[in-house]
């Protein structure tokens, strides 16, 4: 009789190869060489009759039947890390591993004192963070978890909010004493505003206000413009380059200690949701579990 499971080696080679991003780094991982794992991809491909991977001298794509693929296999090899939990009986003791992505804002600000208390609760748990702003493709990617600011978009996650963080106008009371202080939104014009480039749409990100109870979107111009970390227009505010809109959770510090100072507070009051996103897994993770719960909680 035919051994319904010999592939194993076979799976766990491509989704290793897949969250490493690499055969070479997915290699390292497993203690074998590159060849070795094309080579067990290619056996699953054949076993299963379909192509998993898109091979470049320089990336690894998944086609759609990877995507899918991987996705079960994950949810498989959970279900039994969690079978051989329950086999040692170590009730009470979390173990497992999270891979978080998460913006800049929420990375540096909200994030740490959450992991902190999550890590003293459960220190077998390990979690991989990545703190960056661009949206990753949690499947693709090998994320159980992201953290993103705005609308949830319609990609089928499931999304869960964790707060709706304010928002406030700030800028350097050396730049307010040298520019003056903007009363309205027709003044800014006027003034040196620090926009942040969207990463995935490469416009500004635009300013949100509340003008009489009305919720308004205000693009704002400048001659300095932020890319890729959204933290660098508080920098720029602080050094007294200009104006930036930010989170309260941010610039509170710097608020307390007379570095920035609060600018057209009568337009504030808006704020931007903060959310948790993870793939619709039937049977999710135990330590998955736990963090996506403490996070929210």
């Amino acid at each position: 009789m035919a051994r319904r499971f010999d592939h194993l080696g076979d799976v766990e080679a491509f989704v290793t190869v897949v969250e490493q991003g690499s055969f070479t780094s997915g290699a390292i991982t497993l203690s074998t060489t590159a060849s070795v794992l094309s080579r067990a991809i290619t056996r699953l491909e054949v076993r299963l009759g379909t192509q998993l991977l898109r091979r470049t001298t320089r990336h690894l794509n998944l086609t759609e039947a990877g995507h899918d693929y991987l996705e079960q296999a994950r949810a498989a090899f959970s279900l039994i890390d969690d079978a051989e939990r329950a086999m040692r009986g170590r009730e009470g003791t979390l173990t497992g591993r999270v891979r978080l992505s998460v913006s800049t804002t929420y990375g540096h600000f909200r994030l740490p004192e959450k992991l902190a208390r999550f890590a003293v609760a459960h220190p077998h748990v390990k979690v991989e963070v990545n703190i960056a702003n661009r949206n990753v493709d949690l499947v693709a990617e090998g994320y159980d978890i992201a953290i993103r600011a705005g609308e949830l978009p319609d990609s089928g996650l499931i999304g869960r909010k964790l707060e709706d963080a304010t928002l406030q106008l700030v800028a350097s009371p050396s730049y307010l004493k040298r520019r003056g202080v903007p009363q309205d939104i027709d003044d800014l014009v006027r003034h040196a505003c620090l926009p942040f480039i969207m990463p995935s749409t490469g416009k500004p990100a635009p300013w949100l206000f509340s003008v009489e109870g009305k919720n308004l979107d205000w693009v704002p111009e400048g001659d300095i413009q932020v890319f890729d970390d959204v933290l660098g227009v508080v920098s720029l505010a602080e050094a007294g380059a200009g104006i930036c809109q930010a989170y309260d959770f941010v610039v509170r510090d710097r608020l307390e200690r007379g570095r920035l100072v609060t600018v057209m507070p009568k337009v504030a009051g808006r704020s931007r949701a903060f959310s948790l996103l993870y793939p619709p897994h039937r049977n999710l993770p135990i330590a998955i579990r736990a963090l996506i719960d403490f996070l929210v909680e």
